[in-house]
């Protein structure tokens, strides 16, 4: 449901509606998707991850898989690694979206694929970093709603919020661009121009495992 939902969504945004369609924009670009799937993404992905430990803690199965032989920090990348490959198996289909662009561009081909690729690992290190999140979120409550409802917050914060707060007249100079680098919409536009800076990397790697290491740390208060 959730990659079906998830490919309609796309489709409808990039063949369908007027506004948005690629067939009547006139370019032969991937910018649409790559602009839109990040907000998909924000009510996508923790919707994925709001069973991973809440249902666990809820229905009281989460005994039963700490007894087993694997540490803390085992069952949270295991968790982690289910719900980042959903994602990713929803944006392997995307790629007919790339070769449709490639074949009706004039002349056929006509299109920045460097960039594209870009925008997908992009893409890929801002899906990791909501999900993340999304399983930091369900491991602090036994209740799946406000685990959805808390990772959105909390996906939006960590994306969007930084950029508002730079605005800020009291941010000038060069704070306002160290502001807004702690967010994750600045590192993937920067990504999704074609340039694998390392900045940007590691960024998103110390993201995913800084709330890794918060939700191995939530999962071990039954031990406190």
């Amino acid at each position: 449901m959730v990659i079906g939902v998830f490919l309609i969504l796309m489709g409808l945004v990039l063949f369908v509606f007027p506004d948005t369609s690629l067939l009547t924009g006139g370019y032969a670009t991937l910018d649409t998707l790559f602009g839109t799937a990040p907000i998909v993404f924000l009510f996508l992905i923790p919707a994925v991850t709001m069973r991973t430990l809440a249902e666990e803690q809820s229905s009281g199965t989460i005994e039963l898989l700490v007894t087993r032989p694997l540490s803390d920090w085992e069952i949270v990348l295991g968790k982690f690694l289910a719900s980042f490959l959903l994602v990713v198996f929803a944006l392997i289909p995307t790629f007919t979206y790339y070769l449709t662009v490639y074949f009706l561009g004039a002349p056929q081909g006509n299109l920045d694929s460097g960039g594209i690729i870009g925008s997908y690992i992009g893409l890929l290190f801002l899906a990791g970093a909501f999900v993340s999140i999304g399983v930091f979120a369900s491991s602090l409550t036994n209740n799946q709603i406000v685990s959805f409802v808390l990772a959105t917050f909390l996906c939006f914060f960590v994306y969007l919020a930084f950029d508002f707060l730079s605005s800020l007249p009291i941010f000038y100079g060069k704070m306002d661009d160290l502001i807004q680098s702690f967010g994750i919409e600045y590192h993937y536009n920067s990504i999704s121009r074609g340039v694998l800076d390392s900045r940007d990397l590691i960024y998103f790697t110390s993201v995913i495992i800084l709330f890794l290491a918060a939700t191995t740390l939530s999962l071990g208060r039954r031990k406190w």
